[in-house]
């Protein structure tokens, strides 16, 4: 049994061979490993756990169902709330959400909520235990656009009211960001992404791939000529980000979006690939989020030396500490307070250094960090041989100027309101296509909330 104030650790591979594998990093808790955990649990009259949570789980009910060796009704109870308890188990960050509001973390150890329900989700998949609905089918019809986490909650949630629900993905797998944008070592695909999407599919949810919204159909075919009588857009921000620094058009120069795209979704890095990524032997990663972290850490499972290029100090990390602490353990660089000004270039147009400039903070701004100022003559260069710019996406624009009467904002993102109704009337919308780049764990709470308001919407019409 373990110390009440102490977690229950979680075992993982060993920093210097996974660096060297696409493996995932964390191996989970054992069964008896999660009871232990579990019974550290206060099961509190007032959880606050549950406030924390973006898709409201019932948090001590589902962990006291662990604590009894009861793992089905554990399931249970999560997949009332979450249609990827296994992939929020593992890329939530749990420490700023859930876990920071657990009372036990006041004087020792918070719950490793997350660990738990990474747990309990991969015993499910393990046992072929599947998500159930009772409602009855009700006639109606909903389109989702797009399938990542946004688009597969609400299409999950509204399956399991009775709606009649079709997802259309751009691209040729299922998964949006699950699969192109997160690192197999941090989120296997086949055991763990694939499994998910096919609980969503056993509520009865129909999927569509390769169907480009605003190009091979639009939003106002769906619903005058398909007979969808509302639709959610979970479409993400999938446009990349970049400093507008000279240089920036060498060859070498990827946008993180591209160069995992590329590696996780089209498997870039097996040396059979169709379509291979340039194998730097240094490689900056500009940013500091957690983006970042997994373009880092992939270019360094690649065989590079790899910088983390961040304008600010650690502190500052919009990354998750997890992530943080895992690129540190596998050798990733940190070249803190340090801003590119522009990339130079060889003779053959390659990239052959950053050139950048060391900064300090001064005060906060919108965000509420200390912004960064430039220090006077203290530029200096890094030899590289690529650089991957990691800096936040955009919605792509596609959706919008195809749709009529759908307003968007001064960020080029979907206007919506907090329930996600836009100006278009049965047109919705939530995640990243409204926030622009967020957390996996957002973009799901929106999509819950799309399908409440969705639910509304056909009962207040019909």
């Amino acid at each position: 049994m373990a110390d009440g104030m102490i977690r229950v650790p979680v075992t993982e591979q060993d920093a210097q061979l996974r660096a060297k594998n696409f493996d995932e990093v964390c191996l989970g808790y054992t069964e008896d490993e999660a009871v232990d955990e579990a019974k550290r649990c206060l099961n509190c009259k007032n959880p606050m756990c549950v406030s924390g949570c973006p898709v409201r789980i019932n948090i001590p009910e589902f962990i006291h169902a662990v604590s009894e060796r009861d793992f089905d009704k554990a399931y249970e109870i999560i997949s009332r709330s979450s249609s990827l308890p296994a992939v929020c188990g593992r890329v939530c960050p749990q420490e700023t959400q859930c876990e920071s509001k657990c009372i036990r973390g006041i004087k020792g150890d918070a719950i490793a909520i997350g660990k738990l329900e990474r747990f309990v989700a991969d015993w499910a998949r393990t046992n072929g235990i599947k998500p159930h609905t009772d409602n009855a089918p009700n006639g109606h019809k909903i389109a989702v656009i797009g399938s990542g986490p946004s688009g597969l909650t609400c299409a999950g949630d509204l399956a399991r009211m009775g709606y009649d629900v079709t997802i259309f993905e751009a691209l040729h797998e299922a998964g949006g960001v699950l699969v192109y944008g997160i690192p197999e070592f941090r989120l296997p695909k086949d055991s763990v992404v694939k499994a998910e999407i096919d609980n969503v599919r056993s509520l009865g949810v129909k999927i569509e791939t390769n169907v480009v919204i605003g190009k091979s159909v639009t939003i106002d075919e769906l619903m005058d000529e398909e007979g969808f009588e509302a639709v959610f857009i979970g479409s993400g921000a999938g446009l990349p980000m970049f400093m507008k620094i000279p240089g920036e058009n060498a060859k070498g120069v990827f946008s993180a979006n591209e160069y995992l795209t590329r590696t996780n979704l089209m498997k870039a890095y097996r040396e059979d690939s169709a379509t291979p990524v340039f194998r730097a032997k240094k490689v900056a990663v500009v940013g500091g989020g957690n983006v970042a972290m997994d373009a880092a850490r992939m270019a360094l499972r690649l065989g590079a030396e790899v910088t983390i290029v961040y304008r600010r100090s650690e502190e500052e990390f919009p990354a998750r500490a997890e992530e943080v602490h895992h690129a540190k353990e596998e050798g990733v660089k940190f070249e803190l307070l340090t801003n590119p000004v522009e990339i130079l270039e060889n003779e053959d147009h390659f990239v052959r250094a950053l050139r950048c400039v060391r900064m300090e903070l001064g005060q906060p701004d919108e965000s509420g960090r200390r912004r960064p100022v430039a220090i006077e003559g203290s530029e200096f260069e890094m030899e590289m041989d690529a650089v991957i710019m990691a800096l936040g996406t955009s919605p792509n624009p596609m959706i919008a100027s195809t749709t009529e009467g759908l307003d968007i904002t001064k960020r080029k993102c979907i206007a919506a309101d907090e329930n996600g109704k836009t100006s278009r009337e049965g047109v919705f919308a939530g995640g990243d296509a409204v926030t622009g780049a967020a957390t996996v764990i957002l973009a799901m709470g929106a999509g819950k909330t799309a399908a409440k308001a969705i639910d509304e919407y056909i009962r207040n019409k019909g």
